[in-house]
């Protein structure tokens, strides 16, 4: 039945005439013409049998409508009730409902379902037209019964106006602009195709129906060749003259219909291109971060990941996908999987909507990654979607394992260092106090070690105290603790001593250092020690009780001749060491009343910029019998003694009245002492100076140096919140000597960090010390905070210093301390000042 069907294609593009010649092919159709213009398909139409046609809705020299319109009118060899099947590449609904209807096509399909074309072949059917109601028309016809009757006719439905000769209708044309033109061929003064040009001309878009008589109808074929809607041929019918004024009419709704509709899709096509280049630019931009971006499902498998995972785990974006990012995660271990199932379960049961956490990672070299992990879920239609970000820290983590290690250790020896010391302390106090054990200290201290480092000088003096530590870790058990307390100082904790057996260790170690020999410039070096004992029995009222114990113990030893050991006796209380703090106070406090008490200031400089960014304050003590005093002789026995917080005050004083009279320095920056942080007066004494003075608290730092902050962290926290809450800022002094943790750090809000000049002096001579200096520098930097490198003595040293990106650094390369008359002469610059008492 197929190959019997003599198939009409008419559509001016060889290539849509190609798929649909293909698909009717391939249905069984082979019967088929084609023609590329409305030209040509007037010839197939008056020359062949056709029995179906199908056509595009444009078409060369003509349109899909009034092909369509001649077809039904049966001027051609075809029956005029001849299926129509109109296939466009643009159509929309409305021109599918009304096609059929107004213009006898039987189906019209898109061209993309172009495979639906073989079944409506077989079952295309017409519909009927609807009216179109009251549209202007302009009759131009020179026969007035003729015009008559088409005015009868049409008044039911249309505004009607009528022009006797072409003259006068295309001026009334003009005139209103008439929706519909109802034009007679032959006419006076002015020819029908002589006003179709001129309305054309105007307005190409403007229908018009040609009236001829059957002898015309050539005429009337060319007309429509040229522009014409449709034509109707003289005697006219009433039903055939209302029937073909009404599609024309409406013709020009779909036209516009179509054009509006392709205006749409082409920019949506274009919306649809902008979108897509939007989608690959950012998809471009994801691939080139260096943060893995990744979306997960329910079951945390991933949905999606950028090109930064294969990065940084070696897995391809392919091999990844599917898999649970739990498959990647180590079962065991700090941020193992029970780390990642937790937060996954969190997200799941919306207990939370978003979490940030540190996870390991695999990678295809079974290495272990350090991740961040940000993670969000978001719940569309009800399916949950987590969405996440990855970055590697691993370098981050091994800078904070380097530094926790020197928190806790000490540089030089690798040792515990003396604020591990102190909180083990307080640990073996607090457990003693429970009454669970007796414990035991020991205070190491060298005999004339300073000889050692004056004869050979610091580098050997340096080595021999690390082959020291060694011999000392090498005799004690697993469970004592032996620790560096600074310079030729050690510290043995002794866990679970039996009576007497302290003083058995004791004089093992000094015997273990009698007997110890290093060789040096073909010299023999012989060393001693001295020891203080004290046990740990838990009925001191504080911790630092049993070191002050030892403390005088040894000194007790020393005072008896050195190489000595001493147990704590509270007869040792009229030692020289003692009696010695004693007179120190009794100096301070007299310096005090006579104003002898100074402040000199040394400038910190911006590494960048060279440029004068504050100044410390060093206290200086001036004695009529010996001049110049410099704190290391003195502090230390205020401190031992407890006489801290009366310097302290001073200082504060001090500090706040040198920033009412110099108000060009903007900033004061004061270093308090250990024992400020059990001061219960010092808060009020800060809140009155300050209030009396009238100095704005932004105008403070306060400057605490690790050990100072973590001796007693509790009363540290509640002081730094009081002056937090007035506005007062603060620094931590001396980092990489103590115990200090990144928890310290967060705990603490300082803005500045002050690298131990111990790490410095030596920077542009040890590597070592480079690369310590270094990995502080890069965590100070990722907690956003300042650093300050001190004793920068060359400009080697600083320009190692500015390279590490050092944010200040201070030292004799920088400039000398000065009184504050000799720096500020006449307020020359303005800038902050560090108040401080212990250098």
């Amino acid at each position: 039945m197929s190959s019997d069907i003599h198939i009409l294609l008419v559509n001016s593009h060889s290539n849509t005439r190609a798929l649909l010649q293909k698909t009717l092919s391939d249905a069984g159709f082979v019967s088929i013409s084609e023609a590329s213009s409305a030209l040509s398909a007037f010839q197939a139409l008056r020359s062949r049998s056709i029995d179906l046609i199908i056509t595009d809705i444009e078409i060369a020299g003509l349109d899909g409508w009034r092909l369509a319109r001649l077809v039904r009118s049966g001027v051609f060899r075809c029956k005029k009730e001849i299926p129509i099947i109109a296939v466009a590449k643009i159509w929309c609904e409305r021109i599918a409902e009304t096609t059929a209807r107004e213009f006898g096509i039987n189906r019209l399909l898109p061209l993309e379902d172009r495979h639906h074309l073989p079944e409506a072949i077989r079952n295309c059917i017409g519909s009927a037209a609807e009216a179109f109601r009251n549209p202007r028309v302009l009759i131009i016809e020179d026969d007035a019964d003729t015009a008559l009757v088409a005015s009868r006719v049409l008044r039911q439905r249309f505004e009607v106006d009528v022009a006797s000769d072409g003259l006068e209708g295309l001026e009334k044309w003009k005139k209103l602009r008439h929706e519909l033109v109802l034009l007679d061929v032959m006419l006076p003064t002015l020819s029908g195709p002589e006003i179709l040009h001129e309305i054309l001309q105007l307005n190409p878009d403007q229908p018009v129906v040609i009236m001829t008589a059957r002898c015309t109808v050539d005429v009337a074929e060319d007309l429509m060749l040229k522009g014409a809607a449709d034509f109707v041929s003289k005697p006219f019918r009433i039903e055939q003259l209302r029937r073909v004024c009404e599609l024309a009419v409406r013709r020009e709704d779909y036209m516009v219909s179509n054009a509006q509709f392709a205006s749409r899709l082409q920019s949506l096509q274009q919306s649809t291109d902008a979108f897509r280049k939007i989608s690959e630019s950012h998809q471009r931009i994801l691939d080139t971060l260096s943060t893995v971006v990744l979306e997960l499902d329910r079951q945390g498998r991933i949905r999606f990941v950028n090109r930064a995972w294969s990065r940084l785990t070696g897995f391809s974006q392919l091999e990844s996908l599917d898999r649970t990012l739990a498959s990647f995660i180590p079962l065991d271990g700090d941020g193992g999987r029970h780390v990642w199932e937790s937060r996954l379960d969190a997200l799941i049961s919306e207990a939370v909507h978003e979490c940030r956490f540190e996870i390991r990672l695999n990678n295809k070299q079974e290495q272990n990654l350090w991740i961040e992990c940000q993670l969000d879920a978001l719940i569309s239609d009800e399916e949950l979607t987590i969405f996440g970000c990855l970055d590697n820290i691993t370098e981050r983590k091994k800078a904070q394992t380097q530094l926790e290690f020197l928190a806790l250790h000490d540089n030089m020896t690798g040792l515990y260092n003396r604020h591990y010391f102190d909180g083990a302390l307080r640990q073996m106090a607090a457990i003693s106090a429970r009454g669970k054990g007796r414990h035991s200290l020991l205070y190491i201290d060298l005999d004339h070690f300073k000889v050692v480092n004056d004869s050979f000088g610091h580098p050997y003096g340096d080595a021999v105290l690390r082959q020291i530590a060694a011999l000392l870790a090498s005799r004690l058990r697993q469970s004592d603790i032996l620790c560096r307390i600074g310079g030729d100082e050690f510290a043995v904790l002794l866990v679970n001593t039996e009576p007497g057996q302290d003083r058995k260790v004791a004089e093992e170690i000094c015997r273990l250092i009698q007997n110890f020999q290093s060789h040096v410039g073909g010299q023999q070096v012989n060393l001693c020690c001295s020891i203080g004992i004290s046990q740990i029995t838990g009925q001191a009222a504080s911790p630092e009780e049993y070191l002050k114990q030892a403390d005088i113990a040894l000194y007790v030893a020393k005072r008896r001749g050195r190489n000595r050991i001493h147990q704590y006796d509270p007869e040792d209380r009229e030692s020289d060491d003692l009696r010695i703090s004693v007179d120190w106070i009794r100096r301070l406090r007299q310096a005090m009343d006579e104003e002898r008490l100074l402040l000199h200031f040394q400038p910190i400089i911006h590494v960048d910029t060279g440029e004068i960014g504050h100044y410390e304050a060093l206290v200086r003590m001036h004695l009529p019998e010996r001049g110049i005093i410099y704190p290391g002789e003195f502090i230390s026995a205020l401190e031992s003694a407890g006489e801290m917080p009366s310097l302290d005050h001073w200082v504060i004083k001090k500090t706040i009245a040198l920033l009412k009279q110099y108000p060009e320095l903007k900033r004061a920056a004061i270093n308090l002492s250990a024992q400020a942080f059990r001061d219960a007066a010092l808060v009020p004494l800060i809140e009155e100076q300050l209030g009396n003075s009238g100095v704005e608290p932004q105008r403070i730092i306060f400057e605490l140096t690790e050990s100072a902050g973590m001796s007693n962290i509790g009363a540290t926290q509640q002081m730094v919140r009081q002056l937090n809450e007035l506005g007062c800022d603060f620094a931590v002094d001396d980092f990489g000597t103590g115990f200090s943790t990144f928890g310290y750090l967060k705990e603490f809000p300082a803005r500045f960090i002050k690298i131990d000049g111990s790490f410095i002096v030596q920077l542009d001579r040890n590597p070592v010390d480079q690369a310590l200096v270094r990995s502080m520098a890069e965590v100070a930097r990722a907690l956003g905070k300042l650093t300050v490198a001190e004793f920068v003595e060359n400009e080697k040293v600083l320009g190692l210093v500015r390279d590490m990106g050092i944010d200040f650094a201070q030292g004799y390369q920088i400039g000398r301390p000065l009184p504050i008359e000799e720096l500020f002469p006449s307020a020359v610059r303005t800038g902050e000042i560090e108040a401080g008492i212990f250098k």
